[in-house]
């Protein structure tokens, strides 16, 4: 009798079951929508489908009268744009700083604590002293990102290059490398991978300080319009729009994962794509 622990789903399945709990929300929505438009015909908590896809086709093709901007597109580039620089820098910053600390202990020792402390302050609380400080340009946004993130990647790579075998490190000091060879040669590539992975896991919170930066201050990108639209109770704009984020978050994990697994192979093993 097969256990049920060892029993793996086939590539259909897998695909199937990965569909289900989404069909099940929405077959809910729907549902739920319903019962509530039909007490209440001008209930805008769970607008019908209907509703949604006229309010998607509103934002998405037909040009604002007061910009001539298509509002979903202008949004999404403008949110995009600041979130790719953010994580950008946080990544190289993560990079640098984490492979150093984890292998010279010299820099460690003034760096580590200050970039533990670093990763323990509330990003969103900082946000006002941004603000004041940088203005509420698009420069604020992105250092909310790199202050929120980066301490983070640095903690995550710093451990990953500390953990690696010092087998390694004495045959290749054995053989005459310096600690400059060392450092590209042998720690950076088996350290590239993690940091692929580690801004993978961070995408969520990026995407958070971008929104509520977005929601406090500025003209355009995804979080303003959903503040904005948030005044008039206007739910057939905010769903899609939180559909959408989670969508391009979605796709930028996808797109990262490709990356490491065709870049890493290595890294991940015969299986590694099941569980990466």
């Amino acid at each position: 009798m097969s256990r049920l622990i060892n029993r793996k789903p086939d590539h259909v399945s897998r695909v199937l079951l990965g569909l289900l709990p989404f069909i099940i929300i929405l077959a809910l929505y729907i549902i739920n929508s319903e019962a509530r438009l039909a007490v209440n015909a001008q209930d805008k908590l769970l607008p019908s489908l209907h509703s949604i896809a006229n309010a998607i086709y509103r934002v998405a093709m037909v040009p604002s009268r007061r910009t001539g901007d298509y509002l979903l597109w202008s949004d999404t580039w403008s949110s995009l744009r600041l979130l790719v620089m953010g994580v950008g820098f946080s990544a190289l910053i993560g990079l640098v700083i984490g492979l150093l600390n984890g292998a010279i202990p010299l820099i460690k020792a003034p760096l580590s604590p200050l970039f533990t402390a670093l990763s323990l302050i509330p990003p969103m609380a900082i946000l006002p002293i941004l603000f004041i400080a940088f203005g509420l340009g698009d420069f604020a946004k992105v250092m909310l990102i790199v202050i929120g993130v980066s301490p983070i990647l640095v903690r995550d790579l710093q451990l990953k290059t500390s953990s690696l075998p010092a087998e390694q490190l004495i045959k290749a000091q054995t053989l005459g490398a310096s600690s400059w060879h060392i450092l590209i040669r042998v720690m950076l590539p088996q350290v590239l991978p993690r940091l692929i992975e580690a801004v993978r896991l961070t995408l969520g919170s990026a995407w958070l300080f971008l929104i509520a930066a977005e929601a406090i201050a500025a003209t355009s990108g995804l979080g303003y319009r959903i503040f904005l639209v948030r005044r008039y109770l206007d739910m057939a704009v905010i769903l899609p729009y939180v559909v959408w984020i989670t969508l391009l978050a979605f796709a930028m994990d996808w797109l990262l994962k490709t990356l490491s697994h065709k870049a890493f192979p290595w890294y991940y093993g015969p299986n590694g794509g099941e569980n990466a």
